[in-house]
């Protein structure tokens, strides 16, 4: 298995942009599809944006769509999450997550998780 810390969050005004970024313990994690997921106090934890192993497959959810990017880092052993227009209602605790398989969209379908970074976007 692989272990997951996320770093780069904190608060920030509407509009403004924030860079989240998860680095992994293991040689293997570039082998991984990796993905990013948020959860508001008293809601669901909610699907942000996927990429696949090789990179050549990247899902966004349509509220972060043209907003956040996805990306990774072979040689740093890292997926990042860049988010520019930032809004209120992105304020979430957002974590990282990985799977051996292909991308998915369901958080039940990822076996290793960070334990999350704080998001606050101030209106």
């Amino acid at each position: 298995q692989v272990q997951l810390v996320e770093s780069g969050g904190g608060l920030v005004q509407a509009g403004g942009s924030l860079r989240l970024s998860c680095a992994a313990s293991g040689r293997t994690f570039s082998s991984y599809a990796k993905a990013w997921f948020r959860q508001a106090p008293g809601k669901e934890r909610e699907y942000v944006a996927a990429i696949s192993w090789s990179g050549g497959t990247i899902y966004y959810a349509d509220s972060v769509q043209g907003r956040f990017t996805i990306s990774r880092d072979d040689a740093k052993n890292t997926v990042d999450l860049q988010m520019n227009s930032l809004k209120p209602e992105d304020t979430a605790v957002y974590y990282c997550a990985a799977r051996p398989g292909g991308p998915a969209t369901t958080f039940k379908d990822y076996a290793y998780w960070g334990q999350g970074t704080q998001v606050t976007v101030s209106s």
